[in-house]
């Protein structure tokens, strides 16, 4: 539940806007839920009009014109209660109940002093599908003494929380548990409306970073990868300095007549910041040195300076070995405590790189695995504390990633795929057991669904492994068996994008900004 706090004078101009139809007519049925007892009384929940704003505005305001009490920053306090549209909509009963504990607990009811007079209004959901309330509350009390509102945006996010928790709502993330995970703007939302783009500019960026930050051994071949993805990418040199690079901010190509949207890269979560990407990578001065060189090539929009593995096709002896690595990480997820959360998160986020990298690949438009990335990357935030370095030899999905990232570019065919698969949703499915532990019921029903209802449409279009198959240690001997029992060439990407009911696309080809990428990496400017 997400509190935004605003202050004013005018009660009327306010009320008038909440029954009005809104900035793009989404204002629908406006009604009062919730209020104190009088303007309750007298209006209950009927669906209220201009007049009805009038006066319930005119009530309102009777104690502070009773008694001319003034309050510099304004006597009106309005706060917007907002449910993300994945939790669906809440009864007007609920809303009641929610409002009503919500204002006691901002201390503006009861604790025995004068109450407020408040209502809130709910009018419809938001242009992002948000169920929300509108809470509007007169800062004079009854007794013409003042609320007491210092530091109620603090109050208000540890209320909410509280809230979320006793009311089985979900508890988001930035506030439950330490982490981040801002939601698009308005807008964001507006523009990529405008662009015709499937979702916000953010949510694209956030999984192509991840995808390549996941995939990367590196700093330098991180900024390797996000140009290669088609994203434009500016990184932030320390003042003084000639090759520092604090931080970096990326965007996509913007259509024609339209400016790049940057975003930073901790607006897109905390745990892509520049800090915390390099945590996961080798700390040297030749790290660090080959690192500034790309990120100033990018800058600049000059090619890039030493291209490595990310340009490679992957060999058949690269997926054995890979898949191999991926095969211990269900071992050592069984030895790692439910409440190291620094752990956890880091391969949440891991996983989710490896799922979002898949999506680049195979998905025109984000898809099932996009959601599963999008999902496991909200476990990903840390609670707490910043991740230490995880010590050299622990297992990761970095191979995964890296893997998945090859799918267009040769590398095995479905069956090698259908492995890896099932070693991601193993792990998946530990996360989901990890949340259940420490009592985050919220988080792992979210994983239980997509791990039901998406990933489930994924594994059926892959080919299915046998029990005890050898396919595991080689995925391409058993394809080749496989091949040769029905007589035909071996399974390609396309093979399993033309399977009916298939949830991936019709061919396995580089994304649209990734050909983007490549023909104006041969000589133009890049990144501007």
């Amino acid at each position: 539940m997400m509190p935004n706090i605003t202050r004013g004078r005018r009660l009327g101009g306010l009320m008038q806007y909440l029954v009005g139809p809104g900035r793009s007519d989404e204002h629908t049925e406006p009604h009062l839920v919730a209020g104190d007892p009088a303007i309750m009384a007298w209006h209950d929940t009927a669906e209220l009009d201009g007049a009805a704003a009038r006066e319930i505005a005119s009530a309102l305001d009777r104690p502070r014109q009773l008694f001319g009490t003034e309050i510099p920053d304004g006597h009106v306090w309005h706060c917007s209660l907002s449910l993300r549209a994945s939790e669906g909509v809440q009864s007007d009963e609920k809303w009641a109940e929610l409002s009503s504990e919500f204002v006691e607990g901002m201390g503006f009811t009861g604790g025995g002093k004068a109450d407020v007079r408040w209502v809130a209004v709910r009018h419809g959901l938001s242009t992002n599908g948000n169920d929300h309330v509108h809470i509007v509350v007169n800062l004079v009390r009854e007794d013409g003494t003042k609320a007491n509102p210092y530091r109620d945006r603090v109050r208000a996010q540890r209320l909410a929380g509280e809230l979320e928790r006793k009311h089985g709502l979900e508890v988001l993330e930035e506030r439950g548990a330490g982490r981040g995970e801002r939601s698009p703007t308005r807008a964001e939302v507006e523009r990529a409306a405008r662009e015709g783009r499937p979702e916000p500019h953010r949510k694209t960026l956030g999984r192509i970073v991840r995808a390549a930050a996941t995939a990367s051994e590196n700093e330098a071949e991180f900024v390797r990868r996000m140009r290669r993805s088609g994203v434009l990418v500016d990184g932030r040199i320390a003042a003084g300095t000639s090759d520092v690079i604090t931080g970096y901010s990326v965007a996509l190509r913007p259509v024609a007549g339209e400016r790049p949207l940057y975003v930073g890269g901790r607006l897109l979560a905390k745990d892509l910041s520049l800090d915390r990407l390099r945590q996961g990578w080798p700390d040297s001065p030749e790290h660090a040195s080959a690192a500034a060189a790309e990120w100033i090539a990018a800058k600049r929009g000059r090619r890039p300076v030493a291209p490595g593995r990310e340009v490679e096709e992957v060999t058949d002896q690269q997926w054995h070995e890979l898949i191999a690595q991926q095969s211990q990480m269900s071992k050592y997820l069984s030895s790692v405590p439910v409440d190291d959360w620094a752990t956890w998160s880091r391969v949440a986020s891991e996983t989710s790189g490896a799922f979002a990298a898949w999506s680049r690949q195979v998905e025109a438009t984000p898809g099932p695995l996009a959601e599963v990335a999008d999902s496991l990357a909200r476990s990903a935030q840390v609670r707490g504390p910043q991740t230490a370095r995880p010590k050299v030899g622990t297992p990761s999905m970095r191979g995964a990633a890296m893997l998945l990232s090859s799918v267009a570019h040769g590398g095995q065919g479905t069956v090698a795929q259908a492995v890896l698969f099932s070693q991601l949703r193993a792990t998946v499915k530990a996360m989901r057991q990890a949340h259940e532990a420490v009592g985050d019921a919220r988080r792992a029903a979210e994983i239980e669904r997509v791990m039901g209802e998406r990933l489930a449409g994924v594994r059926a279009g892959l080919p299915k492994l046998q029990p005890k198959t050898a396919a595991v240690a080689d995925p391409a001997a058993a394809e080749a068996k496989r091949v040769a029992s029905i007589g035909r060439r071996p399974f390609t990407g396309a093979d399993l994008a033309d399977r009916p009911g298939s949830v991936l696309p019709a061919r396995l080809t580089p994304s649209r900004q990734e050909q983007d990428a490549e023909r104006a990496g041969r000589g133009s400017d890049l990144e501007r």
